[in-house]
């Protein structure tokens, strides 16, 4: 049974949390300060909330469950997306930070037009609802599982904490909660390290020697084979396209680079925010092969379960509830201002404008703040919704990723082709998207086992191909 204490140090955290959320952006309605915290972000606080972000809830429970039953092949990845965070500073960047833009779209719907960015927008508020509510499930297992109570109470807990600090405080409550959260969420891995260590007898490292004759610490997989999603070739180029994709064309994450103080604090956030999600890969691996050589290798219904369960049968008090306050701080680096502000600035704004050309009511910027919040508790609905479904996932990791993976590569496609060939004809870069969509399924379809890690590679380069060859085609020979 679950102490009082514990429970007390939850709730305790999660009250905090949102009132600290909701009085640090409490001062400004206006829209720029409500979407991009008033472009006020120091580089530190930009690398911080990008750690935070996407770190998250699965690297404290699914990245364990990953060393506990494989390798450190994960760290394959991790160096991609190291990668992918000096091409988006130098690529994507300053376009952005050129265009003055509050949403990562409207640098399409300056190169291409509306119907581009609308669908590059669609895609964004489809995949990040679900691969977010996935990421809520996540959190909420490791809650129910040590608090012993139904997972759906944890899920919807969460999610009410998130819509209230994210609705009232907006992307400057999303930012400084995060830079704490990440402190919260150290200190708990802490904890469970230290909870490791005690348990481990008189030789606590002694577990170092035997997970290395297992393997455990094995990196690099150098085989170049498209079915495995964890080679050192897909690590490099597949987490590459994905980290372009995630951290460059999502609004998600881009949202807190275009809220840095200016073009040179988003870029030292940006590549700073890799160094330290790479530290935490090794720290949350080391963790997961240190639980494989403790439980003796024991099975698990599923990995995801490994890491809460040792907190649910070795900690207890204020120790379980601070761990559990460090899921929670994972969990509550939401999505939904940004999703928000992707729904009103790419679709209720244009809409509004036709309208008002009509002689309907006008845009000004409090009735957009207004839209804005009321779409957050929207969202949260939503991402909700998809949380208790994807409860049924066996890896809440992979599905997150694999969401992502196969949705972003159109996206990407387009925003290569708005960087690198500006002049591609708005009708061949949708067409490109669309084959970009197509194009991993298709090569499943004719049965060759595609890994998930090569879906934003794959959809973005024929996105790019294909818009390319049809504005080519197009125009006139002179």
């Amino acid at each position: 049974m679950v102490s009082a204490s514990t429970v007390l140090v939850v709730l305790g955290y999660l009250a905090g949390i949102t009132a600290f959320g909701i009085w640090v952006g409490r001062r400004d309605r206006s829209v720029t300060g409500f979407f991009l915290a008033g472009r006020s972000a120091p580089f530190w606080a930009v690398a911080a909330c990008v750690v935070a972000t996407e770190t998250s809830v699965l690297t404290f429970t699914s990245i364990p469950g990953f060393a506990y039953e494989g390798n450190f092949g994960f760290l394959q990845l991790a160096i991609g997306f190291l990668l992918g965070r000096v091409g988006i500073a130098l690529v994507l960047l300053p376009a952005y930070f050129r265009g003055e833009v509050l949403t990562t779209y409207e640098l399409l719907l300056k190169r291409f037009g509306t119907r581009v960015r609308s669908a590059a927008a669609a895609i964004f508020l489809v995949y990040r609802n679900l691969a977010d509510g996935v990421r809520l499930h996540a959190a909420a297992l490791m809650v129910a599982i040590v608090a012993g109570v139904p997972e759906w109470w944890c899920i919807v807990a969460l999610a009410a904490a998130m819509v209230a600090f994210s609705e009232e405080g907006g992307v400057k409550a999303t930012i400084w909660t995060d830079v704490i959260q990440l402190g919260v969420y150290l200190v708990g891995a802490g904890i469970v390290v230290a909870a490791l260590w005690q348990g481990s007898g008189a030789e606590p490292l002694g577990w170092i020697p035997a997970a290395r004759e297992a393997g455990k610490f094995d990196v690099a997989l150098p085989a170049f084979d498209l079915t495995i999603p964890y080679t050192i070739w897909a690590g490099v180029i597949g987490g590459f396209f994905l980290t372009f994709a995630t951290h460059g064309a999502d609004q998600y994450l881009a949202q807190r680079l275009l809220a840095a103080r200016s073009l040179r604090h988003a870029q030292a956030g940006l590549v700073l925010s890799g160094v330290g999600a790479l530290f935490q890969f090794v720290l949350f691996l080391g963790i997961g092969a240190w639980l494989w050589h403790y439980y003796g290798g024991r099975e698990f219904a599923r990995p995801d379960e490994v890491l809460p369960t040792f907190v649910a049968e070795h900690l207890s008090g204020a120790a379980a509830g601070i761990t559990l306050a460090a899921v929670v701080a994972a969990a509550l680096s939401p999505s939904l201002v940004s999703l928000a502000s992707t729904t009103v600035r790419d679709f209720w704004l244009p809409w509004k404008r036709r309208r008002a050309a009509a002689g309907a009511a006008g845009d000004h910027e409090s009735r957009q703040v207004r839209v804005g919040r009321q779409f957050v508790v929207v969202w949260g609905i939503v991402q909700t919704a998809v949380a208790l479904v994807a409860q049924r996932a066996p890896s809440a990791l992979e599905a997150g990723l694999s969401i992502l993976s196969y949705a972003s590569g159109p996206t990407v496609g387009a925003f290569l082709l708005a960087v690198f060939y500006p002049r591609a004809q708005p009708t061949a870069v949708l067409i490109g998207m669309g084959g970009g969509f197509a194009a991993p399924a298709l090569i499943r379809l004719a049965g060759f086992p595609l890994a998930w890690t090569w879906d934003v590679m794959v959809g973005s380069l024929a996105t790019f191909a294909v818009g390319l060859a049809l504005t080519s085609a197009a125009r006139p020979r002179p």
